[in-house]
This record gives structure tokens, C-alpha cells and sequence, in this order.
């Protein structure tokens, strides 16, 4: 059985840092790629960030780029997204996805085959 798990969410103002950690378990972590997105109140879940099996390629969303980077430890099943110059507009629950094809870094929602429960991330003003 597959399971994702995010930690590392929390409030933080504007301005600050977090970094979201998404354990994996049930599958052969180093061979899929693994993405994160996020759904803030009242609005469709978004791609922000994405990295093959590998980490040797990696994609953002624009609204992160320059601010967000994504990162795997394949000997600890477990991907990371450092957040910094973190802006109201990130506030969302942020979720970690797992896609078997392993060699692209999708932004494609639909593609990813197994999803955590997400982990809230607050930016105060």
C-alpha cells in the first residue's frame, strides 16, 4: 500500500521560510518521479514543483520559480520543497504525488498515480 506523508507545514509571515518534507512507502521510491502541489480556499489544485527519479530534472510553476526548490533523497524515500520568500498568495495545503513513469517532471495533474493528504501552509501579512 502506498503512502505519502507531508510535514513540515505551518504559519510563517511573509517573507519567511518552510520546509515541507513528503515520506514515501509501498513503492520503489527511486524510480518514480514525485511533484507537489497546492490548493489554496476556493480554488483548483495547482502544480508548483516537480523532479524525476534522479533529481536530474527538475520543473516549477512560474508563480515559485526563483523562490521554491524542490529536491529528493532517494536513500531516505523522501522529497523536499524549500519554500522561501514565501508570499500570502502561497497559503494552500500543499500536497506531495508520486507518478510511476519516473523520467519526466510533470506538471500534468492527471499523471501522478498516488497523492498524500497534504499539509497546511499559512503566510500571515
Amino acid at each position: 500500500q502506498v503512502q505519502l506523508v507531508e510535514s513540515g507545514g505551518g504559519l510563517v509571515q511573509a517573507g519567511g521560510s518552510l520546509r515541507l518534507s513528503c515520506a514515501a512507502s509501498g513503492l520503489t521510491f527511486r524510480i518514480y518521479a514525485m511533484g507537489w502541489f497546492r490548493q489554496a480556499p476556493g480554488k483548483e489544485r495547482e502544480f508548483v514543483a516537480a523532479i524525476n527519479w534522479s533529481g536530474g530534472i527538475t520543473n516549477y510553476a512560474d508563480t515559485v520559480k526563483g523562490r521554491f526548490t524542490i529536491s529528493r533523497d532517494n536513500a531516505k524515500n523522501t522529497v523536499y520543497l524549500q519554500m522561501n520568500s514565501l508570499e500570502p498568495e502561497d497559503t494552500a495545503v500543499y500536497y506531495c504525488a508520486a507518478d510511476r513513469r519516473g523520467t519526466t517532471a510533470t506538471m500534468a495533474r492527471n499523471l501522478y498515480d498516488n497523492w498524500g493528504l497534504g499539509t497546511q501552509v499559512t503566510v500571515s501579512s
